[in-house]
């Protein structure tokens, strides 16, 4: 049974690949005092967040926040693009994507799941080809949309966006591209325009280091025009309200005003370290895990360096080690919660998250928590991830900036 008055000495380490870590500021930001949602002083806020979060999707079009989860605004991309037995091509590259695709058939869709057979499908990206050739074969333009994963959270493994997109084009399809970048939002390079990405759907507790509780749809000017004609029913999730009153500052309905505190703080933290820089630091942290991971002579569950995540690291178990009885052993013993193999990879793997407000000395405590827990385990490893990742760090000299 939870006890809530229990308090170990120190912080907890929450290194899943989300909920990521909330930092001080913006739990603070999160306990001011609740303003009317009608008034001057939320409309400032409102219009300060709705012209901040363009920025981070790299678009110069509306991005609608909803007071909901992630999975909230992937049914919010489906209905308000889409109507009743419409054909999607969904791609699959592990658990998230099949959830989607699950949603996709709940709402009456019905999708079309392509993908690498296996397990293999579930330690590579999109495979842009598949995609192209598909749509070369539908003469009839009987698929509406295509539905990829950016960062695929189960798996760790960032998808080449560009390239389905030009796929697409190369195709000639006039099919709606919807991309979800859940997990990829502020960790992984993301370009909602220049990709031409039509419907972008995000969350709040990853990469822009807030609770879960918010989540996004970016929209691309074709994607508002489908929507005057989409079918599926929608009160709550459609756009052309919300975007209207947005003008202004405003929702249609009570929005999560803290969240949106919190959203404010958020926003200042990654403008002000320069979302280039975020990239930069999510990807160094990346590859000092990967390298732990080398030395501890255990397999990365992205089997191509090419798309490999800035945001997590899948690391296989060798046989006869359950990952899962692993992971509960490193809780228990250092209270560091990590993340669960998901799906077909329940108990083979386990996942590091190294995202959002996470430093050089956050990492090395993580990767300690693991080799300590493994060695506890009885795991036989060829050496210490701890000193191969340490080397690398150290080598980097990238200077501490306040």
């Amino acid at each position: 049974m939870l006890r809530l008055d229990y308090h170990p000495a120190g912080r907890h380490f929450l290194q899943i690949p989300g909920p990521s870590p909330v930092p001080d500021c913006i739990l603070r930001a999160m306990s001011y005092p609740t303003i009317d949602h009608r008034g001057p002083e939320f409309a400032e806020l409102g219009l300060k967040v709705i012209d901040g979060i363009k920025q981070i999707f790299k678009t110069q079009h509306p991005v609608v926040i909803y007071p909901a989860s992630g999975t909230g605004a992937w049914e919010a991309a489906l209905v308000n693009t889409l109507s009743p037995g419409d054909t999607v091509l969904m791609y699959e590259t592990g658990h998230f994507a099949t959830l989607w695709k699950k949603m996709a058939e709940n709402l009456g869709l019905n999708p079309e799941f392509i993908g690498l057979p296996g397990i293999e499908g579930w330690r590579r990206g999109v495979q842009a080809d598949q995609i192209e050739a598909r749509l070369r074969q539908d003469s009839g333009h009987t698929i509406k949309a295509v539905c990829v994963v950016h960062n695929e959270t189960s798996t760790g493994v960032t998808s080449d966006i560009a390239s389905v997109r030009k796929a697409m084009d190369a195709a000639g399809h006039p099919a709606l591209l919807l991309v979800d970048t859940i997990s990829g939002l502020a960790s992984a390079d993301y370009r909602h325009d220049e990709w031409g990405v039509d419907v972008t759907v995000s969350g709040s507790q990853k990469g822009l280091m807030l609770p879960p509780g918010i989540s996004f749809n970016a929209l691309s000017p074709k994607a508002l025009e489908a929507s005057k004609t989409a079918r599926l029913p929608r009160a709550f999730w459609g756009w052309d309200e919300i975007v209207e009153m947005n003008k202004t500052g405003y929702w249609p309905y009570t929005p999560s005003t803290n969240l949106l505190y919190g959203l404010s703080e958020a926003l200042d933290m990654i403008l002000g370290e320069g979302l280039d820089n975020v990239f930069i630091r999510h990807n160094r942290l990346a590859e000092a895990c990967r390298i732990a991971v080398r030395a501890w002579g255990l397999e990365i569950q992205c089997a191509d360096p090419a798309v490999y995540s800035p945001v997590l690291t899948g690391v296989m178990t060798p046989e006869g080690i359950d990952a899962d009885q692993l992971r509960k052993t490193i809780y228990e013993r250092f209270d560091m919660s990590l993340g669960t193999g998901l799906g077909k990879m329940k108990g083979r793997m386990y996942r590091i998250g190294h995202l959002g407000d996470c430093n050089d000395l956050t990492l090395m405590a993580t990767l300690t928590g693991c080799e300590m827990g493994m060695q506890i385990a009885g795991m036989k490893l060829a050496g210490s991830g701890v000193s191969a990742a340490m080397d690398y760090l150290v080598s980097q000299r990238v200077p501490f900036n306040r």
